[in-house]
């Protein structure tokens, strides 16, 4: 097999396989995979011959986010793939399983074909086309400043213990892009709301996402909260998407009630 895998120290490298990527999905691809995750993954690319014929990615918990050949190589993916299995662990990054959506069916099979065990990490949503904006009155969530994004911050740490680092950055280019929305009562900080706008390969799409405090749960708070987000995205043209994890029950009943299906799963694979 004349096949070199190199790191790539650019993802802009990738930006046409990328493009390509996105639009041989199914369906819409999670924005925060997508645009959080991916991102802070580890690329290689597939040279053949000095030439750029796909990538794979992989996060620091060893697990395969993305794998891609181009059209002219495809005929070659499961040769492929158990040669890039076969050499993790030897000088590359070890392979310790795979996360893949059901609107990516070729990685998707190949995953099936290689690993042994698997289960379902989470629901991915959209909006069901019956479904129209809320009319009701809204709840009065504000865009959120720089000025709180400690807040922000603190407020996911302690509400469902997402990392200081991670969500600093990422809560800040929400708030750069007016995306991040606050629902505050005497100045504490209640729930949030996300509505990404964005995606620079799903353009039709917006992400939605919300956080309750523990303390508020089962009022009907995070029904409203996506109510609020999804009127955002409607407001502009733009079909809403979001997930939830396959065991927050909670989560699923919410966006049902605010007029999102879950059509497609992500999957975790694991070497066993």
């Amino acid at each position: 097999m004349m096949l070199e895998i190199r790191n790539i120290e650019s993802i802009g490298q990738l930006k046409n396989l990328k493009e390509q990527y996105v639009q041989e999905a199914t369906a819409p691809l999670d924005g925060m995979w997508l645009f959080g995750f991916v991102p802070m993954a580890t690329h290689f690319g597939f040279y053949e011959h000095d030439k750029l014929i796909g990538y794979y990615c992989i996060n620091s918990d060893g697990y395969l986010l993305q794998f891609y050949l181009d059209a002219n190589h495809k005929e070659r993916a499961s040769e492929i793939f158990k040669h890039t299995l076969n050499e993790s662990g030897s000088h590359l990054e070890k392979i310790r399983g795979a996360f893949v959506s059901t609107g990516e069916p070729q990685y998707l099979s190949l995953c099936f074909d290689n690993f042994s065990s698997f289960q379902v990490n989470s629901l991915m949503y959209q909006s069901n086309k019956r479904a129209k904006s809320h009319k009701e009155p809204l709840l009065p969530m504000t865009v959120a400043i720089n000025d709180q994004l400690s807040d922000f911050v603190e407020f996911a740490k302690t509400a469902i213990g997402a990392p200081e680092e991670w969500v600093t950055g990422y809560f800040t280019n929400l708030i750069n892009n007016q995306e991040l929305f606050g629902y505050w009562q005497n100045n504490k900080l209640l729930a949030s709301g996300e509505c990404r706008l964005r995606n620079e390969y799903q353009t039709e799409y917006a992400d939605l996402g919300m956080i309750v405090a523990e303390s508020e749960r089962s009022k009907g708070l995070g029904t409203k909260v996506v109510q609020y987000v999804f009127n955002i995205a409607e407001s502009k043209g733009l079909k809403p998407i979001c997930s939830t994890e396959s065991s927050n029950i909670g989560a699923q009943k919410t966006l049902a009630r605010a007029g999102l299906f879950s059509g497609n799963r992500i999957i975790q694979f694991d070497v066993q």
